[in-house]
């Protein structure tokens, strides 16, 4: 085995004119974030531990679009969804529809370690972290004066914000210039937020996780689902590898994407950046994404076909990397 590996991000699709106070500020969540599942690696927690842990971190903060700061529904709500991966037995969970859960990442984990299934939504997850006893909040925790604030700009646009968490004032700079709205499905949106977060982990052992949440896109319609709690699409680990997306959710589940990354790599033979960039290249048609990947030797990857992706990583030989930009 090659040692531990661990990725994370704070999503794909940012805007080139985003504030350098705000892209510090990510930077630096990045960075703890990092080394939160550094110190958990070294202290030998499996990496399905670690990608709960390090997730759990990022919907706490509100920084990017996930637990409290989640992007805010057509209805001014929040609905969360969530999903876990382990790989050496392919067992997952996955939650949608959350609206009181403080942590989606650990509820999906419950799925997986108490329910006979491995995907619950709505008010059926709502009850059944309940029975768990997990801890729930009101549905206002999530909701930032950030976000109440683009969703109202996302009603008025006629232009593609590629970031929702520009400020308020200010935001005329960010997105503006973008001659062609952003299509999904063949339909065009006027706003883009995919700011999902995730993580991926080798552990000394080979074992692989991976795990990914969202508050989804502003102002999408309720009752959307994306691809971050689809197992396949947002999220995927196996005995080989572990992968995380983020982007335009409907082409990542069009493709397949997180699947794909390990199939190439079974049934092509690849390595695992040679991985991600085939993925990237050849099976999101028209769509903007970005993905983070480990594999069970200990190497680290990432990819992307869009502005930039929010992502950090490390391997246990003392790499380490912090960025947004190509």
């Amino acid at each position: 085995m090659g040692g531990w590996a661990i990725a994370v991000h704070g999503g794909a699709g940012v805007d080139p004119n985003l504030p350098l106070e705000r892209q510090e500020e990510a930077k630096q969540l990045l960075t703890r974030c990092l080394n939160l599942g550094i110190s958990a690696l070294r202290s030998n927690l499996p990496a399905i531990d670690v990608v709960e842990l390090v997730v759990r971190e990022l919907e706490t903060d509100p920084l990017f679009n996930s637990g409290r700061g989640s992007a805010l529904t057509e209805k001014g709500t929040v609905e969360m969804e969530a999903s876990i991966m382990d790989g050496p037995q392919r067992r997952c969970g996955a939650v949608s529809g959350l609206t009181t859960v403080k942590n989606p990442i650990s509820l999906a984990r419950l799925v997986m370690d108490k329910s006979p299934h491995s995907y619950l939504a709505f008010s059926g997850a709502e009850h059944f972290a309940r029975q768990q006893g997990v801890e729930v909040v009101d549905n206002e925790y999530f909701i930032t004066p950030d976000n109440v604030g683009m969703l109202k700009l996302a009603k008025e646009a006629n232009t593609i914000l590629f970031d929702y968490r520009i400020p308020t004032s200010g935001y005329e700079t960010c997105g503006s210039g973008v001659e062609s709205p952003l299509q999904m499905n063949g339909l065009p949106i006027s706003v883009y937020a995919p700011e999902t977060v995730g993580c991926v982990v080798v552990d000394r052992e080979g074992r692989c996780a991976a795990a990914t949440s969202t508050g989804g896109l502003m102002n999408k319609m309720t009752g959307r689902i994306g691809d971050s709690p689809l197992i396949g699409a947002g999220t995927y680990a196996c005995n080989v590898c572990g992968v995380s997306c983020t982007g335009e959710g409907e082409a990542i589940i069009r493709g397949t994407l997180a699947r794909e990354v390990a199939a190439v790599m079974e049934y092509k033979g690849l390595g695992l950046q040679q991985a991600v960039d085939f993925v990237i290249k050849h099976r999101l048609d028209e769509g903007k994404a970005g993905l983070i990947a480990v594999s069970n030797t200990g190497e680290v990857a990432y990819g992307f076909n869009c502005n930039g992706l929010f992502r950090g990583c490390a391997t246990e030989d003392g790499f380490m990397e912090v960025g947004i930009w190509e």
